[in-house]
């Protein structure tokens, strides 16, 4: 594994260069702004598929780094945006890859992303021979490799690489790419992974290795979630004040990065999604099958998968994942800010 200083949804309202030395893989540097951006010349076409929050933010950050960017997304409103901020539209998924080098798709799931590549006005009907898929969907590492060998079949790249961060890193071109595939996938869509990211993690020659990859970081953020829901909830009926809470825990070995980033949604009421609840449905679910394929007990994410279940079930499924502390105020009678006593 190497790592690399330098990758939202399908919004449904989400040049060849050498490769570096060893010792260069093994390093890991942040980049300033004036690194990222590439001569006139030298510039790949980059069509983005997807300008939810996260693909917004990918697509500028590459607009930004000197890239002529094509945007493509179901929503003509986010388009038109993309647009009025400097960079290309398309309507469909087909004409934003006619004229690309690199296509990122940054859409919510597997099933997305093969429509995306195969499906009626698809990518695979136009994108050029040689040019790059990255695909940043959070899936199943088994469907990955299957739309790898399909679309590999017919003369194109395709770069298994999912991505961490959150909005605001996106926009800032600071995400983090866990990323399998050929060193010729790589090669073709390294000028795009140093503008989109500040780390890029080689993780394997093949695809479905960074699902796999993400798929780990996504059983520890749900459960994350889920218990710094609980914990959250539970202060609040011992009748503590939670704001006092976050302060100190956050100052203690009980913190976590999820509880750090999203127990102040609950501190403020604030339940607008900038992850939604369905997110982790879809992903612990995700993880449910894998563990049961490979006859591995996951039983910690099972409970955090139930209680994702039980807080969309109560219809809030849209709403931002912290929600799930406001299911655990419903059950037990609890109250959080924001919501009626």
């Amino acid at each position: 594994m190497s790592v690399f200083p330098a990758a939202s949804r399908f919004a449904l309202s989400h040049a060849l260069a050498a490769r570096p030395s060893r010792d260069t893989q093994k390093q890991s540097r942040k980049k300033t702004s004036g690194d990222r951006r590439m001569p006139e010349s030298a510039k790949p076409r980059v069509a983005v598929i997807g300008l939810g929050s996260m693909g917004f933010g990918m697509a500028t950050s590459l607009r930004r780094a000197g890239f002529d960017v094509t945007g493509c997304d179901v929503s003509g409103d986010t388009v038109k945006r993309f647009v009025a901020d400097g960079g290309h539209g398309a309507e469909t998924p087909a004409k934003a890859a006619k004229t690309a080098d690199i296509v990122v798709s940054v859409v919510v799931n597997a099933a997305q992303t093969e429509a995306i590549l195969f499906g009626a006005d698809g990518v695979a009907e136009t994108l050029g021979k040689g040019a790059v898929f990255v695909s940043s969907a959070t899936m199943d590492p088994e469907v990955a490799r299957r739309l790898a060998k399909q679309l590999e079949a017919t003369g194109r790249h395709y770069l298994d690489a999912p991505i961490s961060g959150g909005a605001q890193r996106a926009a800032q071109g600071e995400l983090t790419i866990l990323a399998s595939g050929s060193p010729a996938a790589f090669a073709r869509a390294r000028p795009a992974l140093d503008a989109m990211a500040a780390k890029l993690y080689e993780l394997g020659d093949a695809a479905g290795q960074g699902a796999a990859f993400k798929m780990i970081n996504q059983l520890l953020a749900g459960v994350h979630i889920a218990v710094a829901s609980e914990a959250i909830t539970f202060a609040a009926r011992q009748g503590l004040d939670i704001r006092k809470v976050y302060e100190v825990i956050t100052a203690s070995a009980g913190n976590s990065w999820m509880f750090e980033n999203r127990m102040p949604h609950v501190l403020d009421g604030d339940y607008a999604p900038r992850s939604a609840v369905e997110i982790f449905v879809k992903d612990l679910g995700i993880i449910q099958d894998m563990a049961r394929s490979a006859r591995f007990p996951v039983p910690v994410a099972a409970a955090a998968l139930q209680m994702f279940l039980m807080t969309a079930a109560s219809g809030m499924g849209r709403d931002d994942d912290a929600s799930v502390a406001r299911m655990y105020a419903k059950v037990t009678g609890t109250h959080l800010p924001g919501e009626p006593k």
